[in-house]
């Protein structure tokens, strides 16, 4: 046999190369959206734990979720069978076409069901929303479920860690929580500088912490178990590890939890809470023995540092017509954000140091004028009279407590 045919004789093992390589490519297309819908439900996390929770507010907002799920699926599932089905039933190469009425133009039965459902719909939308919106009111307290006495923690979101203070057992620790399982928990929130959000998602709903601000929510754990914690509200490069562990224990575990930080804990103080409020990323669980009398509410006050003015008093001062020209001086006293700055890595910035020039000593020689010639023109611009003037908190005072007898001694 000539060579030239041989060659063409031998072209049969090509072709079943080419065949078993298209069905290669043709599973590899249908193994793409599978192994994409794998991948998404690995990044998951596989916790179901809105759908699964442990506490009676995590169910109530459970069963709501469930609720309007199913009344919104009763318009869903008709649109998309409807997509189906009328397209192939009225399509143009249909056999039978006696169905077809050029004369067609108005129908009750549609009209009510195109109007009467949706109404039906929103009433039930709305009455449901009204209820449970009531019922999970996150400032309403859990009194009424008769679950036994409720236990206080202040939480306090850091740059990037939690902080929890336990006022009436006088302890503290942080990025851990521990909590009696069958007791309500009464949350007091507040954060040392941007807006945070306090997630336990297998107890119940989320409530914001904000500077300067305290909000409240309320939680209960019905069964034992440990449940995770996080920060659902983006803060900044160490926003991922600002996680912790909430910890519900019967009775005499938790007594044994809190005797053990009163033991092994250090005290938390005015002077250690500055130092950990500095930023800083994935922090351990650490503990505090005792907490500082009237800590917490400093921390919202935004005067924990010594000589700076508390919030309520800044407030006070600007209801009485501020401090005025004499009270620039004092402007290191009511300065909060400019010793927490920080860069995109949360590190912290030195920034350079404010020369305050007001109505007070030499700095009001230097700008040409002494108090009484700064409450004159505060007067004669019509913003207040001379005492008005003197309510500015001076940089002496060391915070709220002693700010406020201060003024009223003024």
């Amino acid at each position: 046999m000539p060579h030239h045919l041989r060659s063409g004789l031998s072209t049969s093992p090509p072709c079943r190369q080419g065949v078993g390589h298209r069905r290669g490519r043709q599973l590899f297309t249908i193994r793409k959206p599978l192994l994409a819908a794998a991948g998404a439900l690995l990044l998951t996390g596989c916790q179901y734990n809105v759908l699964s929770p442990q506490g009676w507010v995590g169910e109530q907002q459970r069963d709501l979720l469930i609720i309007s799920t199913l009344l919104m699926l009763i318009v869903i599932v008709p649109v998309l069978f409807m997509s189906v089905y009328f397209p192939l039933k009225y399509r143009a190469d249909r056999e039978n076409t006696s169905d077809y009425d050029p004369e067609f133009e108005h129908s009750n039965k549609l009209e009510a069901v195109v109007w009467g459902v949706p109404i039906l719909i929103i009433v039930a939308l709305g009455y449901y929303t009204a209820v449970y919106t009531h019922r999970l009111d996150p400032y309403r307290p859990l009194d009424y479920l008769d679950a036994g006495e409720p236990i206080e923690v202040q939480a306090v979101s850091l740059d990037w860690k939690w902080l929890f203070i336990y006022p009436e057992l006088g302890v503290a620790s942080v990025n851990e929580l521990a909590i009696p399982a069958g007791r309500p928990v009464n949350f007091s929130l507040t954060s040392s500088t941007v807006m945070n959000t306090l997630s336990i998602p297998a107890l119940g709903g989320m409530v914001y912490s904000m500077a300067g601000m305290e909000t409240k929510l309320h939680l209960i754990a019905d069964s034992e178990g440990t449940y995770e914690g996080r920060s659902a509200h983006y803060s900044g490069p160490g926003f991922a590890g600002m996680v912790f562990e909430t910890m519900s224990m019967n009775e005499d575990e938790f007594n044994g939890w809190v005797e053990n930080l009163r033991a092994e804990g250090q005290p938390l103080t005015a002077d250690s809470y500055l130092a950990l409020e500095a930023p800083t990323m994935n922090d351990p669980v650490s503990y505090y023995s005792s907490v500082e009398d009237g800590l917490f509410d400093r921390i919202v006050g935004l005067c924990v540092a010594e000589g700076k003015v508390c919030m309520s008093d800044m407030m006070m001062s600007d209801m009485h017509g501020g401090g005025g020209l004499a009270g620039i001086a004092d402007g290191a006293a009511y300065s909060h954000d400019r010793e927490r700055a920080i860069d995109g890595f949360g590190r912290s910035i030195d920034l350079p140091a404010v020369e305050w020039h007001g109505g007070h000593g030499e700095d009001a020689g230097e700008e040409g004028h002494d108090g009484h010639e700064a409450h004159d023109m505060q007067d004669d611009a019509g913003h207040g009279s001379h005492e008005d003037a003197r309510l500015t908190a001076p940089a002496t005072l060391p915070h709220a407590h002693g700010a406020a007898e201060e003024k009223d001694m003024n």
